[in-house]
């Protein structure tokens, strides 16, 4: 294995030191990084992490030095990645995780797994065997033998000052919010993605206002009823005035888009928004915009998931007395005559469910689990996997944020599950994909530390989702924006597979072929094709495609790659 260069440099890091943000203004990142591990006391990880909190905004950056030690380290959210490999005692790191494989270089069936569960492979593993990603907020400190790495940041949440009103939080929320998006307009065409939510609305009506000219606003539809929300984004469009480009998304489009973006990611990567992200960026690429500016992070700063006010009813369960629940409620809605009744069947799953521990509650309905893993994958390569794996990491993640809140450990947890790990790369892929640039304002660090200082009955009132957000913002987004249920850029993947012969034998080819590979019992497949999807398009289609991404990834990097014994 080749060494990389001495140093990586990426993203546009802010440096809060005015001596080091000159340096970097005047000399490059790279010395400003360079800059600041000279000043540390001595070399190690507790100084990884010190250097590491000298800047925010978005980076990865890893640095060699003359005695062969490194120090790596990425920002908070991973908008930008880094990975590394230690091999007969030499350290190699790159943006990418292909860029440190070789052909003789295995591939890990834990992370196909975790895949299967995940639909993306989170940090810190890979698709590679020995390649490791450095997670979101974590740095790195290898001494010449070994890799140390540990979190420089962990979310803390604080108690809001009692005093403070809601019109003060409103006046520094909507100071920040603009300065977030001034920040990351670059001076070229401003453009940005518009999916007619509150996210990207409220974007596109602050680049509009900032630059002093209509943002090029880009939108995807989709001709299946239930998927296609450009209504709003018309509408948002017209209220802030901006040029607004449409596309549609087509089943053809699909069948010829599937394997390029499949094999563009440097491991499998199965959100299927990536596609409609793609053609979005695409679009946008050839009217001539280089850079847009995406609205990923409001719902997830702010408490905009409906899974936030679902988790609240189930938590509220634990309120009920103890003797109530446990001698009461319990035995009765576990009684044979109540799960046969339509209506009160839902009294004992909501008992199930509200008495499993969070975050194993929030993996109720993965499909692994609903199906059984002993009917989906083969029995020879469960032997080669923890299939405990992703729930031990997951307990990690949600038990490291510093609050008393399960609404603010959800969304903690989200900015490591949802955010890092699946959303920006989508994003961020595809963008590159499209030879684009991308800036994401609702991320901006001082953005977070507001969230983690918002009253949580801001965030969740009652059941209201993303209360203050909406209400700091009602006069400048139109009400109708303001009421919409969510959607986004969702993919009617499931119902276009039954209707479309190409996409059909594209996604049956794909999946005949993973088949093939030892990790998914044939019969699983055939069920899933011959009947369940036209049982339920939209619900099975999700795994069809995870599946079919895989193999389409398997095809294009690792097209040996078999479980069979």
């Amino acid at each position: 294995m080749s060494i990389e260069p001495d140093s990586l440099c990426l993203g546009t890091p802010r440096f809060m030191d005015a001596e080091l943000a000159a340096l970097a203004s005047q000399s490059g990142a790279e010395a400003a990084w360079r800059a600041a591990w000279s000043g540390a006391e001595a070399p190690g990880l507790a100084a990884a992490a010190t250097v590491a909190r000298a800047a925010d905004g978005n980076f990865a950056v890893g640095i060699r030095h003359a005695d062969g030690t490194a120090f790596l380290a990425v920002d908070h959210f991973a908008e930008q990645t880094l990975c590394y490999r230690l091999s007969n005692g030499q350290l190699a790191f790159a943006e990418r995780a292909d860029a440190l494989a070789d052909s003789d270089t295995d591939i890990n069936p834990q992370a196909i797994f975790e895949y299967l569960f995940h639909h993306c492979i989170p940090s810190p593993i890979t698709i590679y065997k020995d390649v490791m990603r450095l997670p979101p907020g974590h740095c790195a400190w290898f001494d010449g033998r070994t890799v140390q790495v540990a979190p420089f940041w962990t979310a803390r949440f604080m108690e809001p000052a009692p005093e403070r009103g809601f019109d003060d939080w409103r006046r520094e929320f909507r100071d920040l919010l603009e300065q977030s998006v001034r920040t990351r307009l670059d001076g070229s065409r401003p453009a940005c993605f518009l999916s007619g939510g509150t996210d990207s609305s409220t974007v596109a009506g602050l680049v509009t206002q900032i630059a002093g000219e209509p943002a090029h606003t880009y939108s995807i539809g989709f001709e299946a009823e239930g998927y296609d929300e450009m209504a709003y984004a018309r509408l948002a469009a017209k209220h802030f005035g901006c040029e607004h480009h449409e596309y549609y998304v087509t089943p053809d489009d699909l069948v010829q888009g599937i394997a390029k973006v499949a094999a563009f990611y440097d491991q499998p990567f199965g959100n299927s928004s990536a596609l409609p992200a793609y053609y979005c960026a695409l679009r946008a690429r050839e009217d001539g915009v280089t850079r847009m500016l995406a609205g990923d992070g409001g719902d997830e700063l702010f408490g905009g998931n409906t899974r936030y006010a679902k988790q609240r009813v189930f938590d509220w369960y634990q309120s009920v007395p103890p003797g109530l629940r446990h001698n009461v409620l319990e035995p009765v809605f576990a009684s044979a005559l109540i799960n046969a009744t339509p209506g009160l069947k839902k009294g004992s799953s909501y008992i199930r469910q509200a008495n499993e521990p969070m975050p194993d509650r929030l993996e109720t309905y993965n499909q692994l689990y609903r199906e059984g893993m002993d009917r989906i994958m083969m029995p020879g390569f469960l032997d080669l996997i923890d299939a405990n794996g992703p729930t031990a990491r997951q307990r990690e993640v949600w038990q490291a944020a510093h609050t008393g809140s399960i609404v603010n450990r959800m969304l903690a947890f989200d900015w490591r599950y949802t955010l890092a790990e699946s959303d920006l790369p989508k994003v961020r892929g595809t963008m590159k994909l499209a030879g684009m640039q991308v800036g994401f304002p609702m991320l901006d660090r001082r953005l977070l530390d507001f969230s983690m200082q918002l009253p949580v009955g801001y965030k969740l009132k009652g059941l209201k989702l993303r209360w203050f957000f909406k209400e700091a913002l009602r006069g400048f987004l139109p009400d109708s924006i303001l009421t919409k249920k969510k959607q986004g850029f969702g993919l009617p993947f499931g119902v276009w597979m039954t209707r479309h012969a190409g996409l059909h034998k594209l996604a049956s080819d794909s999946l005949a072929s993973l088949a093939g590979r030892g990790i998914v019992r044939p019969e699983f497949i055939h069920e899933l094709l011959d009947s369940r999807m036209a049982e339920h398009p939209g619900y099975h289609g999700e795994m069809v495609w995870i599946m079919m991404m895989l193999e389409q990834w398997l095809q294009a990097n690792a097209p040996r790659t078999s479980f069979r014994p």
